[in-house]
């Protein structure tokens, strides 16, 4: 009868090798993470700033079909003319950035905007800086002129007309 030779010793990596590379991953994770941080912010600015596009525009289509201007709503409901012209979900649901959506009309000094409203449990104000930088993705980077604009502590609306 033949006997099997076993092998003197046998294949695999030991502890050692396998707690470097641990640490060596943690070491790179720990470079590399952090030049990820910052994105988020870009990547959520940007996605609002488009939705303020395609909402703009919906509001220019419906305003040129009809003649007339959105009524004003509630703070993330969307106003039931509006509803065959937009994604009603993307304005019921929270904004990229926090808050939720509103239509104001004949209010804060303008005639017709819409913009994000953080109030009452519609997220957290990012504050004046934040929403700048979100402002000169699509308009002049100041919330006092241009057609995006701060127009009360918690509101940053796209002014489609003024009073």
């Amino acid at each position: 009868m033949k006997t099997i030779a076993q092998p003197s010793c046998m294949a695999g990596f030991t502890l050692i090798e396998v707690l470097v590379v641990v640490v060596l991953l943690g070491v790179l994770a720990t470079l590399i993470v952090p030049s990820f941080a910052g994105h988020t912010d870009d990547a959520e600015q940007i996605a609002f700033a488009t939705d303020v596009k395609v909402f703009r525009n919906a509001a220019l289509v419906y305003m040129a079909k009809t003649e007339a201007y959105l009524e004003d709503s509630p703070s993330g409901q969307c106003p039931a003319e509006w509803q065959d012209y937009i994604d009603v979900h993307r304005w019921t649901g929270p904004t990229p950035i926090g808050g939720a959506w509103d239509f104001e009309l004949d209010s804060f000094g303008i005639k017709s905007a819409f913009g994000v409203h953080f109030s009452g449990g519609n997220g957290t104000n990012p504050g004046d800086a934040y929403m700048e930088k979100t402002d000169a993705i699509f308009d002049d980077g100041n919330l006092t002129t241009g057609v995006f604009q701060k127009i009360a502590a918690d509101r940053y609306y796209y002014i489609i007309e003024e009073l």
